[in-house]
């Protein structure tokens, strides 16, 4: 019932991950002039990093508890453990290290292009995203 749970959850949240990459971001873009686009896709990302973190830490606490409970026999770290840790990284460093630097390029301050700063922010979207659906992917095929 746990792993369930725990692949629900990782589900869920690489669809929210998806759904703001590929569908809500790009149409708002489409939709709204740039300046109310980038205040709404904005107070996306702000969501999505809250429900992140939130998600983030369920997963490794209930990873941890599977683990406890299964009294494996290696003392390594597993990588249903290792992807959620991975994940909540990036949303750190994206949203709330990155973020900040960007709203100072848009200003004209810092030494980084608003440009430069979006491309770095995007990755560490991207890596968020295969992270949580590869962990999604292995806790469905857990037992």
């Amino acid at each position: 019932m746990l792993c369930r749970f725990q692949a629900l959850l990782a589900a869920l949240w690489g669809g929210l991950l998806l759904g703001v990459a590929v569908i809500a971001a790009p149409s708002a873009f489409a939709v709204l002039d740039r300046a109310q686009a980038g205040k709404l896709v904005g107070r996306m990302f702000e969501l999505d990093a809250q429900i992140g973190l939130i998600a983030g830490l369920l997963l490794v606490l209930l990873e941890r508890r599977a683990h406890r409970e299964a009294q494996a026999a290696t003392r390594g770290v597993s990588a249903e453990l290792l992807l959620p840790l991975l994940a909540m990284f990036c949303v750190v460093a994206g949203y709330y290290g990155i973020q900040p630097l960007m709203e100072a390029a848009r200003a004209g301050q810092g030494a980084w292009s608003f440009a430069a700063l979006h491309g770095v922010s995007t990755v560490f979207f991207a890596i968020k995203i295969l992270a949580v659906i590869v962990l999604a992917w292995r806790l469905t095929g857990r037992r």
